[in-house]
């Protein structure tokens, strides 16, 4: 059989090939042609080069990426791949050699003088770990250790939130019994920063053995978070597990290298090497990679960081241990069975397989089965490990196992998730308000049946449930006169939608800024404005406002806050805020996706929105409205009829500028409306034979 790549209506891939094989091969070469620029920054951000063309603001994180292994990890993972299953690692060469194929000059190389380069074996699976080595948010426990440091362990869960550097999601399953269908329906929305081009890629992989649809990631081969066969299928959200650590390290240099003292009191040799991380228009930048036994020194050296927080005989550096650097698996195992998955059953043996990162899963068939259960890989290790840093040289702080994945069931034939304590409530420590899974539930808790065409209702909903503390200070104010008085009234009737056209959310919004930035500001947290010298990559979980931000809703009901006046603090804000003019929540609630070269002639559409909406557009309170991350897929899955499915993107299928189908869906997007899936080759425009 020939392969062949066929187009929709809105320029999604079609492909239908003879076997796996020749599938992903066709499958990297559509990706390579919509997408080179975007392929070949993710390739460089995997690899640690990206500065070489994007230039200084692209160094630290190519320093980090070189300091934590990505491309070795990755290197690992498909040697061990490759060895213990062959299948799956010559799938991932078909599709690297399809890559290469189609990898081609676009406007965007010729801006900075850059080629395509040449992706190997391994390239996917180091930007798998490129793309997700944040998701655990391990710099959190960075945070919790200066929080506990200045304020005390108990202050530690005031600020116990999920913030702008934690990716999350909207997940929902409707059993059969709940459908007018009878067949159950699953939808959702992954929370990423949003980015120009998209981080999913709306794809369909057919050959004799399967027909899938489903949001691939850009570089990856197949479809691993989100899919439907026709008979069974899946979608995940981020269950907020802790499953990285980070240990304090005392190192010593020595005539043959660098040592790192370990638990059993003994000095060890730790491997390092220098590299040059290249830096377009600027001098290189030498970079000192070090590795002791639990693993890649991520921050400082031998000679300690530039601001070490804890005085020590020996100078202090920070090492980072996750599960593929260990184990040699990044769980690709797991991609082509779920490719062939027929039902519930087949999809969780499948994700038996999965690592990182971790995820709950939602699943369903055609025959009624259904699936909510944790994957991947946790370590059994001291709990001081998931909230702190945790010294190397002390004993008991190995991992020595790996934790069983819960299951959940259903309640009233509904499963959702949304970041909350949910399944993996024993994984984690910080876990996202219960604002959106409450919100989700008590939406779908209105009507007896559902239908996939009814889902886009909640997906952008508004409704803003932690508003709540900072009205109730507000209600509880009086003396209030003039426009400061008009506000307060105003506010306490606001129906606490986050709507672009509200008045009134964003007055709510202006209200909660100057509040954030008033607790900020205050004495009892200056210990806190000025966090020590670790690398930029991780700074952003260290800054208080907006820590502060995402926390406001415990810092405002806690019962006592280090003596601040939280009324007269409340007040203040009002009267800062009463007297300006009227604008709506989207004049400066608007999209700011991230692009690897900026676009003047970008016009940010306004969004409606908050970060605990169920339409999750994070901006930062007190800081900026402008939102960079929010749902960067929107999918319905029918198990009914799997043409009745309906998906979004931010942008479009395509990455090119000029294409038409670049961001013909932001407008679909921006109304909270869904694309159909086809699934009738007769409705499918033939682009070429491969």
């Amino acid at each position: 059989m020939t392969t062949e790549i066929h187009r929709d209506a809105w320029g999604v891939p079609h492909l239908r090939a003879a076997d796996a094989r020749e599938l992903a091969h066709a499958q990297g070469l559509v990706t390579a042609r919509d997408r080179a620029w975007q392929l070949e920054v993710e390739r460089h951000r995997a690899q640690g080069t990206s500065a070489s063309f994007l230039g200084p603001e692209a160094v630290a994180w190519d320093v980090f990426a070189r300091r934590v292994r990505l491309a070795d990890t990755a290197r690992r993972c498909f040697d061990r791949l490759e060895r213990q299953d062959p299948e799956t690692a010559a799938w991932v060469r078909a599709y690297v050699d399809g890559v290469n194929e189609g990898l081609h000059t676009t406007p965007e190389f010729t801006r900075v003088g850059l080629a395509p380069g040449r992706w190997e074996s391994w390239t996917p699976l180091a930007v798998w770990l490129s793309v997700h080595i944040l998701f655990a948010g391990f710099p959190a426990k960075l945070w919790r250790e200066e929080v506990a440091r200045h304020l005390g362990p108990d202050a530690v869960g005031l600020f116990a939130t999920d913030g702008p550097g934690t990716s999350g999601s909207n997940g929902w399953l409707v059993s059969g019994a709940r459908t007018i269908t009878g067949q159950a329906v699953i939808a959702g929305d992954p929370h990423r920063f949003i980015e120009d081009p998209g981080v999913y890629q709306q794809i369909r992989l057919a050959c004799d053995e399967f027909d899938v649809v489903g949001l691939a990631v850009p570089g990856v081969p197949g479809i691993a978070h989100f899919g439907h066969t026709g008979t069974v299928a899946w979608a995940i959200t981020n269950a907020m597990a802790d499953y990285q650590d980070l240990y304090r390290e005392r190192l010593r240099r020595t005539g043959a290298g660098i040592e790192a003292l370990g638990p059993d009191g003994a000095w060890h040799r730790a491997t390092r090497h220098t590299e040059t991380v290249e830096v377009a228009g600027e001098d290189p930048v030498e970079t000192e990679v070090i590795e002791t036994a639990r693993g890649p020194v991520i921050a400082g050296g031998p000679e300690g960081l530039p601001s070490a927080p804890h005085p020590t005989p020996h100078p202090l550096a920070l090492a980072l241990r996750y599960p593929p650097r260990v184990t040699g698996d990044l769980g690709f195992g797991a991609l082509l069975p779920l490719l062939r998955a027929r039902r519930v059953g087949d999809v969780d043996r499948a994700f038996d397989r999965w690592a990182e990162p971790v995820n709950v899963v939602q699943a369903a068939d055609t025959e009624g089965g259904l699936l909510h259960r944790v994957a991947g890989r946790v370590p059994v290790r001291a709990e001081a490990n998931g909230t702190r840093l945790v010294p190397a040289w002390e004993p008991g702080h190995e991992w020595t196992g790996w934790h069983e994945m819960p299951r959940a069931g259903l309640t009233d034939g509904v499963a959702v998730m949304a970041n909350q304590r949910g399944p993996a409530a024993p994984l984690g420590v910080e876990f996202a308000p219960p604002h959106r899974a409450d919100r989700i539930r008590a939406l779908l808790g209105e009507k007896e049946t559902w239908s996939a065409s009814g889902m886009a209702a909640i997906h952008t909903d508004t409704h803003l449930a932690s508003a709540a503390p900072l009205l109730d200070h507000l209600a509880a104010l009086d003396g209030l006169t003039g426009p400061a008085a008009d506000l307060r009234e105003r506010l306490l009737r606001w129906d606490r939608r986050m709507d672009a056209d509200s008045e009134d959310a964003a007055r709510y919004a202006a209200l909660r800024g100057a509040v954030v930035r008033r607790l900020a500001a205050h004495p009892a947290f200056a210990a806190l404005t000025t966090p020590p010298a670790y690398p930029d990559v991780l700074l952003p979980w260290l800054a208080l406002l907006p820590r502060v931000g995402f926390a406001l809703e415990h810092l405002l009901r806690a019962e006592e806050l280090y003596g601040i006046d939280r009324p007269r603090l409340v007040r203040e804000a009002v009267e800062e805020v009463a007297g300006r003019p009227p604008v709506r929540w989207g004049d400066t609630h608007r999209l700011a996706p991230w692009r690897a070269l900026p676009d003047p002639s970008y016009e940010a559409p306004a969004l409606s929105g908050d970060h605990d909406c169920v339409l999750c557009t994070t901006a930062v309170p007190g800081w900026t409205d402008l939102a960079a991350r929010g749902p960067a897929a929107r999918y319905v899955w029918d198990l009914a009829r799997r043409e009745d499915s309906l998906w979004v993107v931010p942008h479009g299928a395509c990455g090119h500028p000029d294409s038409p189908h670049h961001h013909d869906q932001l407008p679909l997007w921006l109304k909270g409306e869904l694309a159909p899936v086809v699934t009738d080759w007769a409705h499918l425009t033939k682009e070429s034979d491969v």
